[in-house]
């Protein structure tokens, strides 16, 4: 089955350390381009997530952003640095004994001094544990919806390809009617002239224009080309490189076509031909 390259994923997870949210974008992109943004303290564990996400996916750019809601209030999560305390208080008794003139200490300026207030450090190892799992189910939920968006492009190009066959079909059966009345013509055009032609070198011209508008070959190879198309869209494996070359060989032969055409009608048929192509291109950009 097919699967798209865009697409959007959340998930969710509760620990006594806080809430953590995952959220997943993804885009269109030649190869695999995964980046996270996580809180400092899990991008040690980067890699091993990154892992965790190519480990599913093969294409697109894929932005995994981690949000971090401690569960305690702002006040729990404060300490004091209970031996530094210590110490500036010494200090601070010793300077105070030194100077007849020393105001008494404000207990905010003990505060303000570098590392005497910290935030207690946080228990990484579960956080962890709830990064990987719900990491995992936020890719599942991803691909779930790649696969979705894929099964709607397949079916848009499965009906794009009976479209082709109907106009492949259609030239292939106006064909005679097509070369004969190019004979026609060039004959009237003789007759015009008044001039006698030779039988056989008219013959031997009136076929080489017959070749010059055979589009056999062409259609021929839209059919082979649909074909290989609609096996793409069975395989359970990424396809979308496959079918962005498919697309520029139908594009080869439907231009060939209309560079063949001997009439207004097989014109027309090469430049649908062309939408419908442009169609499904626009489409394959976003398949994996």
């Amino acid at each position: 089955m097919l699967h798209s390259m865009t697409g959007f994923a959340r998930a969710a997870a509760e620990s006594e350390s806080g809430t953590l949210t995952w959220e997943i974008r993804a885009v269109n992109h030649r190869y695999l381009d995964i980046q996270f943004k996580l809180p400092d303290e899990l991008k040690p564990h980067e890699r091993d997530l990154k892992q965790l996400v190519a480990a599913e996916l093969r294409r697109g750019k894929v932005e995994c952003t981690l949000n971090l809601k401690r569960a305690s209030d702002a006040a729990a999560d404060i300490e004091l640095n209970d031996e530094l305390v210590t110490a500036l208080a010494a200090r601070l008794k010793d300077i105070a004994n030194r100077l007849d003139d020393a105001d008494d200490v404000d207990p905010m300026d003990v505060l303000r001094w570098p590392g005497v207030v910290r935030v207690r450090e946080l228990d990484v190892e579960p956080l962890v544990e709830n990064a990987h799992a719900s990491l995992g189910a936020a890719v599942a939920e991803l691909k779930s919806m790649r696969l979705s968006e894929g099964e709607r492009i397949a079916a848009m190009l499965e009906s794009r390809c009976a479209d082709i066959l109907k106009i492949a079909a259609s030239v292939r059966e106006r064909m005679p009617a097509v070369l004969e009345a190019t004979r026609h013509k060039q004959r009237e055009r003789l007759a015009k002239l008044d001039i006698e032609a030779d039988p056989e070198r008219l013959e031997t011209e009136l076929a080489l224009v017959a070749q010059k508008l055979d589009v056999d070959e062409e259609l021929d190879r839209l059919e082979s080309h649909v074909t290989e198309i609609r096996d793409a869209l069975g395989k359970d494996e990424p396809v979308g490189r496959r079918l962005d070359f498919l697309m520029q060989e139908l594009n080869r032969e439907a231009n060939t076509l209309g560079s063949k055409s001997g009439d207004a009608d097989t014109t027309r048929a090469a430049v649908d031909l062309k939408v419908l192509i442009e169609q499904m291109r626009e489409q394959i950009q976003n398949i994996e």
